[in-house]
């Protein structure tokens, strides 16, 4: 029986991590365990996006060779994440007449209000974007909210409210070309934070509400749930360098020591930790005010009781968590990485959330009609094909 193996890319601003893990039947249920884990410096990625994809190719082959000593299998085929400046969100609603004569909702009635959904997408928030995942947010029959699957009830109309992930579409290509490059097919694309969620926040958060916040080296991603529904997702142009470099002219430091400084790994240096304080207080609650501004657009601002979960290398920043607190008044923790069996898989590193998340899809996607993300060599796919990349229900039994 061949084994199963799924590989997750993530081409970070500061790193490129590998995760190789391999799908396995144990104690009577289905897990998955990292086999194999490869990093390298990121070359040619700036804010999130490859800005020389020769670089950036070489840093993902570097990756990927250690992930490939360490597992003892060549890797031919990935999942990779997208992030960074680019990767946005927008909602639009969808109506279709059920087109059966018993009325019976089918799968070709869920695409096509998807369809219609995304045909309502202002040309305006689309304009050189791709869509990369759909999230089916509510769906309504003859007016009424579904609670559960629409699929199989009866209507004569059918709602659906969507959420589309976008992304600027040169950025997309430049992706797929790199990991290309580096001789790894892309299966599909998975937007970041989506996928970190997958490992980072439990059911129960999501059901009462929670938003996930990874801030990365030059980037700040958020995401936003509430009753198991994926509401919101939004990028910002502020990270953990940016909090580095305001250590470091402020104390007048080396970038690599403020960046101790930072993480409190002081070595014994001497500084005025009052104005350390300062510092680190005023640039958190710069990007605490932007997630604040966010939530009022959507209208849940002090309103996700699970509150705010805070992973990525910015998550080990001295005193987040308080700040965090006060600033979006909400509860905070830092997240936490859970990998397969939860007694034995949690990661000490939440660095790594992405990788492994994007490592759990390939579990989950024995067809293209479970696949979320863009399929390589059909980045323009035909109405028929694309609904495949529609998040699901598949997912849920590996949350933990």
């Amino acid at each position: 029986m061949a084994r199963q193996i799924s590989v997750g890319i993530d081409i970070g601003t500061s790193e490129v991590k590998v995760v190789i893990a391999e799908g396995l039947f144990e104690h009577g249920h289905n897990t998955a365990k990292i086999i194999g884990t490869g990093s390298s410096e990121s070359k040619g990625v700036y804010r999130g996006y490859i800005t020389n994809p020769t670089e950036a190719a070489r840093s993902v082959e570097a990756a990927l060779q250690r992930a490939e000593k360490t597992a003892g299998i060549k890797v031919k085929r990935a999942y990779v994440s997208f992030g960074g400046i680019g990767l946005g969100s927008v909602v639009a609603n969808g109506t279709v007449v059920i087109s059966r004569a018993d009325l019976e909702i089918t799968e070709k009635d869920l695409s096509l209000a998807l369809e219609a959904a995304e045909a309502l997408i202002p040309p305006t928030t689309s304009i050189n974007k791709r869509i990369i995942n759909i999230v089916p947010i509510e769906y309504k029959i003859d007016g009424k909210t579904v609670w559960g699957q629409a699929l199989g009830l009866k209507a004569q109309k059918l709602e659906v409210k969507a959420l589309f992930i976008t992304c600027l579409e040169h950025h997309l290509a430049d992706l797929i070309n790199t990991v290309e490059e580096a001789g790894v097919e892309v299966i599909d694309v998975v937007a970041s934070p989506v996928a970190a969620s997958f490992v980072t926040l439990s059911k129960k958060q999501k059901r009462a509400g929670c938003l996930l916040a990874d801030i990365g080296a030059e980037t700040l991603s958020i995401v936003v749930f509430e009753n198991n529904n994926l509401l919101s997702l939004e990028v910002f142009p502020v990270g953990g360098n940016d909090l580095t470099n305001d250590i470091a002219l402020s104390l007048k430091i080396s970038p690599e020591n403020a960046e101790n400084i930072k993480v409190g790994n002081d070595r014994g240096m001497t500084y005025p930790k009052k104005k350390l304080e300062e510092i680190v207080s005023a640039r958190l609650k710069d990007c605490f005010e932007l997630i604040e501004t966010h939530l009022k657009s959507i209208g849940r601002n002090a309103l996700l009781p699970a509150g705010i979960i805070i992973a990525g290398g910015g998550a080990a920043t001295a005193g987040i968590k308080s700040i965090a607190e006060n600033s979006l008044k909400l509860p905070s923790q830092v997240a936490e990485v859970y990998f397969g069996d939860a007694a034995e898989g949690k990661i000490k590193n939440r660095t790594w959330a992405v990788a492994c998340g994007l490592s759990i899809v390939g579990f989950n996607t024995s067809d293209k009609q479970h696949s979320i993300g863009i399929r390589n060599g059909s980045l323009i796919t035909e109405s028929g094909r694309r609904w495949g990349r529609v998040l699901s229900r598949w997912i849920s039994q590996f949350l933990p």
